[in-house]
């Protein structure tokens, strides 16, 4: 006679195996009514039985209270975003620098997939369970969605088969099919709320809603594509990965296809292209990767993107409508820039009401009116864009658009550089700007300061409580509950965050500033070069911001100007005084590779490409893909090129793999 216990286990498996069959296989063995009745089964007995609850259980998706925040999970190799070839001729040629960095004449196989226009997200299984779930983030860092992934019936809590792996990290794009879109926004409309702009937005909102039931009640879709860590398992090709990762019950796209050669790229892009509209779900393009695993650690990756895989992009979606007015904006930087407001056109799907025109020599160039018939197209998530008027169309009496050369928002007079196309508000206290700046501050990415949305940083502004950055640490309780649309407890939320974001480190305070051409990994870069001190970032010189790895002239001289303006440097002042506390970078100087540079060329034997690197950034030194007269030591495998020749033109110590490990050991 069966036990409570023996049931359980075995609905599991039915249950597991019916999931199986309907999201990887597309073939349901039983109707929906009959797997209702048994998952409602295996929720009664669970109930009867509590401690027969275990985590991986079908009926454990749903169910955790709202979350107040997200943590952050650090991913342990990044996911590097991809290159992106614009034609046919940047595909071939693609193909061609593989082959000479490969020093081969042959065609290279490669895994080509569909590009999924989702949001990427990393799932980690330890011994075959699910143990958590990140977005992509900035690459290195994502934020936690365990909880909300976890509703998406398709993704098994628990690998199937035999061969599991002790460590499994797996990368897919979790997406909103077309149909599910349409039927989602329809169910937003019945309710009275807003319905979505596209699949992505929905799809990315619904990952990233604190509380996991509204996660659950969307009907979210995901494709697994790529490997983080694995242990415990290896594979010599990514045919083979794919594979296993099915048959442990990872969804993985049917239009992936193994090809081979440039020619091949260019087919399936081309085919692909053809078929998109008529596909159930969005793409954007597609993405080509080196199937075989050696070939993949010989070609190495760039800072930010690998130098194995590229993204083929479509040509971008075209349609007309009527330009209706042509506003100017002001940004963050005082660019003063001109938006067409648009007849409302379906285009991509995505209803589309504003295009850019980005400048007035722009708009002289492609002669652009108010009340134009124009050609538009958007590509991806980058805004729309005027192609051409189809003067044909053209109203009499129309006259030529000029930008008057006053800031809109404040009446400052505006400048325009002669080097420059853009015209900027030079008034630093301009609202626009202050709002702009504020809004980039209090961001996600850089100090993170929950609640400060568009919204209340607009009322905060209007009121005079900030005309400037450093003005966010000194608000207080009262002022800010009486706001519209706030009260006392939101006021406490806020404040409390403010509070709380001022213990925060250096790349995210010095993105946080919003200095032109300094984005997040500059960011990054900059903090590892300064060791966190922020008064010695204030004093440097442009040629010591040129010596820095991946800091050219354009972003040394962005950071020169932002420093040498007196306001900035109070602002900076006011906002440590207030608190603002720069959590020191851990130091490396003790340990035996600090501040040496490392670069492998040619196949290595005993170990992986990518755990030498491992070992040498575990010792404290750096990896890098290019040999410089910085470079510290080349390790050459067997087939070395162009790199040892350049490390002995420079003098630079080659070592064998066997001394190199000697080295290490």
């Amino acid at each position: 006679m069966s036990t409570p216990a023996d049931r359980v286990k075995e609905l599991r498996e039915i249950i597991e195996q019916h999931n199986y069959n309907y999201y990887i296989l597309d073939d349901p063995a039983i109707s929906d009514g009959e797997y209702d009745t048994l998952f409602r089964e295996l929720e009664t007995l669970e109930a009867e039985h509590s401690q027969l609850i275990t985590a991986d259980s079908p009926t454990q998706r749903v169910g955790a209270e709202p979350l107040a925040e997200f943590s952050t999970i650090q991913h342990r190799l990044p996911m590097l975003s991809l290159a992106n070839a614009m034609n046919t001729e940047e595909l071939l040629a693609f193909d061609e620098r593989v082959k000479k960095r490969l020093g081969t004449e042959n065609s290279i196989e490669y895994m080509a997939e569909p590009k999924l226009d989702g949001l990427g997200i990393e799932l980690v299984y330890e011994q075959g369970v699910m143990i958590s779930g990140s977005t992509r983030g900035d690459g290195f860092t994502g934020e936690d969605i365990t909880q909300n992934l976890k509703t998406i019936r398709s993704l098994p809590l628990k690998l199937r088969g035999k061969n599991i792996p002790a460590l499994l990290e797996a990368r897919g794009e979790v997406f909103i099919k077309k149909e599910d879109f349409i039927t989602l926004n329809r169910n937003q409309e019945k309710e009275g709320k807003s319905i979505f702009a596209n699949p992505r937005n929905a799809a990315a909102g619904s990952l990233r809603h604190l509380d996991p039931r509204i996660t659950d009640s969307r009907p979210l879709s995901i494709y697994f594509y790529e490997a983080g860590s694995m242990e415990g398992i290896s594979f010599e090709t990514h045919e083979e990965f794919l594979s296993a990762i099915k048959v442990m019950g990872l969804p993985v796209n049917p239009f992936i296809e193994k090809i081979s050669g440039g020619n091949e790229l260019a087919t399936y892009h081309k085919e692909l292209e053809i078929k998109r509209n008529n596909l159930p779900y969005e793409i954007d393009g597609t993405v080509f990767k080196v199937n075989h695993y050696t070939k993949r650690e010989q070609l190495g990756a760039r800072s930010r993107s690998p130098r194995w895989a590229i993204a083929g992009k479509f040509k971008a979606q075209q349609t007309t409508t009527v330009i209706k007015d042509i506003d100017v904006q002001v940004g963050r930087t005082g660019a003063l820039t001109p938006v067409a407001k648009l007849e409302p056109v379906h285009i991509s799907g995505v209803t589309v009401t504003n295009a850019t025109l980005h400048n007035q020599d722009e708009i002289n160039r492609k002669d652009i009116r108010i009340g134009d018939t124009v050609l538009i197209e958007r590509a991806g998530d980058v805004i729309p864009k005027v192609v051409q008027v189809i003067l044909e169309k053209r109203p009499q009496h129309s006259t030529p658009f000029i930008i008057v050369m006053h800031c809109p928002v404040c009446g400052h007079k505006s400048y325009k550089p002669d080097d420059e196309a853009v015209a900027r508000c030079i008034n630093i206290s301009c609202p626009a700007q202050v709002k702009g700046r504020i809004q980039h501050f209090v961001s996600k990415l850089a100090m993170d300061i929950e609640g400060l949305g568009e919204k209340i940083v607009d009322q905060l502004v209007e009121a005079g409580f900030l005309r400037t950055i450093d003005d966010i640490f000194t608000l207080e309780h009262q002022p800010v509950a009486e706001l519209e649309g706030l009260g006392e407890k939101s006021a406490e939320n806020l404040i409390r965050s403010i509070h709380g974001s001022k213990k925060t480190n250096f790349a995210r305070f010095v993105y946080a500033l919003g200095i032109r051409n300094v984005g997040e990994h500059t960011a990054k870069v900059l903090e590892a070069n300064f060791n966190g001190d922020i008064k010695k970032f204030q004093r440097t010189t442009a040629e010591e911001l040129e010596d820095i790895d991946e800091v050219g002239p354009i972003i040394a001289q962005s950071i020169i100007q932002f420093w040498q303006d007196k306001t900035n440097q109070t602002m900076v002042q006011n906002c440590l005084e207030r608190g603002v506390f720069l959590a020191k970078v851990k130091q490396k100087t003790a340990l035996p590779f600090s501040g040496q540079i490392f670069v492998f060329t040619g196949t290595l034997e005993k170990l992986s490409r990518h755990r030498a690197k491992l070992v040498v950034e575990s010792l404290g030194g750096k990896a890098t893909g290019s040999v410089s007269k910085k470079t510290t030591y080349v390790v050459a495998g067997s087939g070395t090129g162009s790199k040892l020749k350049k490390a002995q033109i420079l003098g630079i110590r080659v070592l064998s793999e066997d001394e190199f490990l000697t080295l290490v050991n």
